[in-house]
């Protein structure tokens, strides 16, 4: 039979894998969770790699293309006032790309030389001008890493319950095992030595538990069993018995549902 204390350090260290395991995959679910949150937000905070085309966008020696946020309510206002904003911007440039419940994307075409000044006044009349560089190979990494972390996600979460299902055996089996020893300590210090007891163990349904136990209390009916009674019969010894149930016999109550 093995100590308590080899049963108790293996507890420990299957406890400690878990921190790490969970840990782990909570660190690659969480990376994917900000990766679909950026993709699924509105406007003002997705990533807008995968809203904006080649065709989209012109940049070239003094032409550069802007990507402006404009709230749904405020469309006809940018439109009919984008080309004044600042000098130099190309008419009718403007085009609206997407649009979700909150905001809308348009794009407009400028002299690179005058875009601060077109950010300010577009600030000013309440439209947010949004940096981006349109980047093939960037939306191609990104799309690799949003694949790659839901592979990891997949594989470690599969990894985790697989390894969950075999330390759960081990746990529940040093948990018995130390419910055994509990068992013949409280009987040797109830019973006294040399031992002479029977330990077994009952399932009995819920409506036959009182029955099965008034059997076993009659099988133990001794002068000394008025001292094992339960609290409901009003004879218990308060902290005789730690977290087991009092009765004349010695029980343990486990719940494994």
């Amino acid at each position: 039979m093995e100590s308590p204390l080899i049963l108790i350090l293996r507890v420990a260290k299957i406890d400690d894998d878990l921190k790490v395991r969970v840990a782990e995959y909570n660190n690659v679910r969480g990376q994917l969770n900000a990766i679909n949150r950026k993709q699924s937000g509105n406007l003002a905070v997705r990533d807008l790699s995968n809203l904006v085309n080649p065709e989209d966008i012109i940049t070239s020696e003094n032409l550069v293309t802007l990507l402006a946020v404009v709230p749904m309510y405020s469309q006809k206002d940018w439109l009919s006032s984008y080309e004044t904003l600042t000098s130099y911007v190309v008419p009718r440039s403007s085009k609206k790309l997407y649009e979700d419940n909150e905001y809308a994307l348009y794009t407009v075409t400028l002299f690179g030389r005058v875009s601060d000044n077109f950010r300010t006044s577009a600030r000013e009349r309440g439209f947010q001008i949004l940096d981006f560089e349109y980047s093939p190979e960037a939306q191609e990494s990104r799309k690799q890493e949003l694949e790659k972390l839901a592979q990891d996600q997949d594989s470690l979460r599969s990894s985790l319950l697989q390894w969950c299902y075999t330390s759960y055996g081990e746990v529940f089996s040093s948990w018995m095992h130390i419910c055994a020893v509990r068992l013949f300590e409280e009987s040797i210090l109830r019973y006294g030595l040399p031992p002479s007891f029977l330990a077994c163990v009952l399932s009995p349904s819920t409506k036959s538990e009182k029955k099965v136990r008034s059997v076993l209390e009659g099988l133990c009916n001794s002068s000394n069993s008025i001292y094992w009674k339960t609290e409901v019969e009003g004879g218990a010894i308060a902290g005789l018995g730690g977290d087991a149930d009092a009765h004349p016999y010695v029980s343990f109550t486990i719940n494994i549902a």
